[in-house]
This record gives C-alpha cells, sequence and structure tokens, in this order.
C-alpha cells in the first residue's frame, strides 16, 4: 500500500538536511536507506510503531522500517513500514513524500526499497547502509535486485548527524534523566533490611514505570560483592548499595547510578564516595564547548591516579542520546568496543555526554557515581543531579 496524503502531510524533514547531505557528500554517499529502529525513529522526526517497541520478530521473520533518504531531494524521501502502520499515518501523516505501508518481513520490505530506489532513479548509486542494522536476507535482496548499487557504510553520517542534540532532544534527555534519579532515590529509601536484590530491582520498575519511564536495566550491588547481576542477597544493616539503571522516555535513555547505605556511612565509606566525587568534579571543570574532550579525561585521570584507591578505581566517558553510546566518542574500548575518535576534537553546544567513576574497593564494595551532562557555551548542565551522596535505606 503506497498512502500519499498530501493535503495532511507535513512538508519539512524534521531534521538538518543541510548536515545530513554534507556528510553523506564527505562519505560519498548518494542516498541513504536507514533500517535501525533509532535511526529511522530520528529521521522520522521521533516515530516508532508501538506494535514492535518491545520485539521484532513475528512469524518466520521481523520487522525491519526504512527511511530512504536521497541527497539534496528530501521531496524524494519514502518510509517503508509494517501494513498496520498505514493507520498511524492516516491519524498522524509521516513527512515523507512516499510512504509504504506493506510488510510483514524483511523481503517485502527490501523489495519495496528497491522500487523506490528504481523510481528516483538511484537503483545504481552509491547507497549507504547501516551494516549492523540491515539482516542478510534483506541485504542480498538489495544486492540482487540492483545490480549496479555500491554499497557503503552509513553509519559514521548518521552518527554524526545526532550527535548535538535540539533542545526537544535536550528536554527528552533531561526529563529522562529526573525521572530514573526520582525513582532510585524512591526505591533506596523504600528498600530494608533483609530485602533481595531481585525484589529491590522490581522496586526500581515499578518506580520508573509509575513514573512513565519504559524500564531498560537496573545493575545492582550490595555489600561487599562486585556482581551487579539479581541474585537472592539480601541487603544488610551497614551495607552499601550501588543501583546502575537505564531508562527510556520517547526513546531517549537516561542512564545514571546513585548510591545507598543501610544505616549511616562511616567514615570511610565518606571518604570514599569523595575519592569518587573529586574524579568528577575534575572532568567537570573542563567541560564546556570548544574544549576538547581529553581536557577532561586528562583532568580527572591526573585525579584519579593521585587518589588513595586508584589501583581499583576507573573512569570513563560516553556519549548518549537515543543509545547509550553514541556519539562524541571520548574513550577507546573502554569498556565498549569502539575507537575515540572524538577525543581531540571540540565538544559541541548541545552534545551529551555520561561521566562515571567507579571504585571497586575490595571491602567496602562497588562505589560508583554516573552523571549525565548537556555541553553549554558557558560549561555543562547537568541532568538528575540529586542524589550523589550516600543515600539512607529503609527510610
Amino acid at each position: 500500500m503506497n498512502i500519499n496524503p498530501a493535503e495532511k502531510r507535513p512538508t519539512v524533514p524534521p531534521f538538518d538536511t543541510a548536515k545530513l547531505d554534507r556528510l553523506m557528500e564527505e562519505a560519498g554517499i548518494d542516498v541513504i536507506v536507514a533500517t535501525s529502529k533509532h535511526n529511522t525513529q530520528y529521521l522520522m522526526g521521533g516515530y516508532k510503531f508501538i506494535f514492535f517497541a518491545a520485539m521484532d520478530a513475528i512469524g518466520h521473520s521481523r520487522y525491519l522500517p526504512m527511511l530512504i533518504y536521497e541527497k539534496g531531494a528530501p521531496d524524494h524521501s519514502a518510509y517503508v513500514g509494517n501494513r498496520m502502520e498505514g493507520a498511524e499515518h492516516q491519524n498522524n501523516p509521516f513527512w515523507t513524500p512516499a510512504v509504504h505501508a506493506a510488510t510483514w518481513g524483511t523481503q517485502d520490505a527490501a523489495g519495496l526499497a528497491v522500487e523506490h530506489l528504481k523510481k528516483i532513479g538511484k537503483a545504481g548509486g552509491r547507497i549507504g547502509i547501516e551494516p549492523a542494522f540491515l539482516p542478510c536476507d534483506a541485504r542480498d535482496l538489495l544486492a540482487s535486485r540492483l545490480e549496479g548499487a555500491r554499497f557503503a557504510d552509513a553509519t559514521h553520517a548518521l552518527e554524526r548527524l545526532r550527535a548535538v542534540k535540539t533542545p526537544d532532544e535536550l528536554a527528552k534527555l533531561r526529563r529522562a534523566s529526573e525521572l530514573i534519579t526520582d525513582a532510585m532515590l524512591a526505591t533506596i529509601g523504600a528498600i530494608r533490611a533483609g530485602a533481595m536484590k531481585t525484589e529491590i530491582i522490581e522496586q526500581l520498575r515499578r518506580e520508573e514505570t509509575n513514573r512513565g519511564l519504559h524500564f531498560e536495566y537496573c545493575l545492582l550491588t550490595l555489600g561487599s560483592s562486585h556482581n551487579r547481576a539479581a541474585s537472592p542477597q539480601a541487603w544488610a544493616e551497614g551495607e552499601v548499595l550501588s543501583i546502575d539503571s537505564g531508562g527510556n522516555y520517547h526513546g531517549y535513555i537516561g542512564d545514571l547510578c546513585r548510591m545507598g547505605v543501610l544505616g549511616e556511612p562511616d567514615a570511610e565509606l565518606e571518604d570514599l564516595l569523595a575519592e569518587v566525587g573529586s574524579i568528577q568534579q575534575a572532568a567537570f571543570a573542563r567541560v564546556r564547548a570548544g574544549a576538547a574532550g581529553s581536557e577532561m579525561i586528562e583532568a580527572a585521570e591526573a585525579v584519579l591516579k593521585a587518589s588513595p584507591s586508584a589501583a581499583f578505581t576507573d573512569f570513563f566517558c560516553h556519549g548518549m542520546g537515543l543509545i547509550s553510546h553514541e556519539a562524541p566518542f571520548l574513550m577507546t574500548n573502554h569498556p565498549v568496543a569502539y575507537e575515540g575518535i572524538d577525543a581531540h576534537r571540540p565538544l559541541e553546544a548541545g552534545m551529551v555526554i555520561s561521566v562515571e567513576t567507579t571504585m571497586l574497593h575490595p571491602k567496602r564494595g562497588f562505589i560508583k557515581l554516573e552523571d549525565t551532562l548537556a555541553i553549554t557555551d558557558a560549561g555543562y548542565e547537568m541532568f538528575g543531579d540529586r542524589g550523589r551522596g550516600w543515600n539512607r535505606g529503609g527510610l
């Protein structure tokens, strides 16, 4: 079904087409066929189909949305989606001039993409794809029916397009961080001695869901353990708790870590969290638009090196937005396998980064702070900036 209710459709693409055109020119790409959930959502102005929000699989295949964009010709754009998305389009028309809501799997989606590429005269062009998000059967079909086409990796271009957030994106990231912070603090306060990790994680899931977040994960430690997986381990008086959670707000990820203690923190615990905090603050002090990401990394690592707990403490920072590790890429293979290609490039206002310091104390346990910063011309704005000290459990 090819739907085109022109009388209702918005005419302006919901992203910076000039920037994308420039990035495509630099990459030698004529037309992009985006297939990842996050990039199709971004290019569609925040839209994603609720039916496949949790799971892609259906029948013998899977849902594969596609956004086709030709460099310099947004009027040639098309969205390829599931047959049921025709109703979504009727209620809230998509911006793309062509909408093909007719698929149930990967090969019929790829077939419609081929037809559209032929229609706009780009069947033999250099086509940008997302290799990690294009199933092999769909790629094989594209290759077999577009004999003159050359395929290129468009991942970098799409990452650069999303690197600087719009005011609306910043508002969603701020809201995600605030709601996660609220949920974590409420969970810590509600949990009493004897509660198992499985129960605490379930409590957090309910707290996040009740606040309008989509719960993604909770990495939790208790006492001296460094194991963050769910288990029957129970929280005991005097022990620490670290709670690291990701929650999704309208597609945008919030990712923070806060600390709790059952009882009152002793002097050693106060000192250990202060060490972690001082490393974070050293990084924050170097964050501003125009400064290289390496400046904050070097500043944090200098304080870490002088720390009494340096032997078992680690510093890391990464970009975030629609996904939890995206541009700017600031550190290499630490811990996620990518190159820190942006470490020596200037940070830009509107970028969002996660800054985290993790201490694996051999006796007192897992002590960590993870904070979310939006880069500004004057420095930064921290999202969800409460609860950065010891939060008391069982209140």
